[in-house]
């Protein structure tokens, strides 16, 4: 017999539990006008969780954290904020987001944001620090050129990019 946890918290290493979040979050974006993709890699050899636009191309990037080993043992998050003007980490309802209020995870700079697999919510907003124009340019470029290959590849799974 097949047992579903009744929530993230219930298996935190579970697959589902970071697509919960990443779905709630992804949907709560779209509310306010952002819209995000995920699994981004960055320059640097990096990969954000969800990265997302706004209608003025201002780049939010969203990092999911559901145990609490992989939210203290991530020492590269800080390599995030070079691609981004705000910066958010995302955890389950019910998550323990007590050290992200620490000064190690610069809680004047970062926001957060409480999901589940239907929606989120903005429970600390995160500061805007306008990225260079060159940088945006090359993140924003690297987004769309990611999205248009992901829409393609839903179309034509058969299609190879030479790139």
């Amino acid at each position: 017999m097949l047992v579903t946890p009744s929530s993230c918290l219930d298996d935190p290493e579970s697959a589902l539990c970071a697509a919960d979040v990443a779905r709630g979050v992804t949907r709560m974006l779209l509310r306010h006008e952002l819209v995000a993709i995920g699994e981004v890699p960055l320059d640097g050899g990096r990969r954000a969780d969800l990265m997302a636009l706004d209608a003025r191309g201002q780049i939010v990037i969203v990092e999911i954290k559901v145990s609490r080993a992989d939210l203290l043992g991530d020492a590269k998050w800080q390599d995030y904020l070079a691609h981004c003007d705000r910066f958010f980490w995302a955890v389950p309802a019910g998550f323990d987001a007590s050290p992200i209020d620490g000064a190690a995870f610069l809680p004047e700079r970062t926001g957060l944001i409480v999901a589940d697999r239907y929606d989120a919510a903005v429970v600390r907003e995160a500061r805007t620090d306008p990225l260079p124009s060159h940088v945006r340019k090359r993140c924003t470029l690297a987004f769309a050129r990611r999205a248009a290959r992901r829409l393609v590849a839903l179309s034509d799974p058969e299609a190879v990019a030479p790139f």
